[in-house]
């Protein structure tokens, strides 16, 4: 039965994949992935996401391109407050990967696009002497086809998250981009 889900699955897969628009060999067209995004779905492996992922909701990013380095600013709801910053990631040997060490050493590489309506990216970043693994949906539209959702749960499950690692965000209006 295990075999015949893990199949389906890479079926899947393989059919959205085909539909998401080619990458190109080896470059990501990065004005494809600039402008405002909503941070709909996550995937963690940190036990204070875990600890807390009741309490999270939907996060905005803008992704701005400055020669080959991103600009990415963030607008992500906490208890009481929203927390807004912005890092500058730089490119590394990996196509479509790139790297900071704003705020902790991260790095990001892009999963998934269809270079209009969503992407899937995987990051890591050492905190604490642990590395430590995400997976986020961005979707231009606080909404999210289901297809993209099941697409980004079947990436989140080939990178080792479990279902309790995985969650939806709530959409939220309190904290964005462009409000205080």
């Amino acid at each position: 039965m295990k075999t015949v889900g893990l199949s389906l699955g890479l079926a899947l897969l393989c059919l959205l994949h085909v539909e998401a628009e080619d990458l190109g060999a080896g470059e990501l067209d990065t004005n494809k992935i600039a402008g405002k995004w909503y941070i709909t779905a996550m995937a963690s492996d940190s036990e204070s996401y875990l600890q807390r992922k009741d309490q999270l909701k939907m996060a905005m990013a803008s992704i701005k391109v400055l020669g080959k380095d991103l600009n990415i600013s963030f607008a992500i709801p906490t208890p009481g407050r929203c927390m807004k910053f912005e890092s500058i990631y730089k490119p590394t040997a990996i196509s479509g990967e790139y790297y900071s060490s704003d705020r902790g050493n991260k790095t990001v590489q892009l999963v998934d696009t269809d270079g209009r309506t969503y992407m899937i990216i995987f990051a890591t970043r050492e905190k604490e002497g642990k590395i430590l693994h995400m997976l986020r949906l961005y979707s231009r539209t606080r909404w999210v086809r289901p297809r993209i959702v099941e697409l980004f749960k079947t990436f989140a499950k080939m990178e080792g998250f479990t279902d309790e690692m995985i969650w939806i965000l709530p959409r939220q209006d309190e904290c964005r981009l462009d409000g205080p």
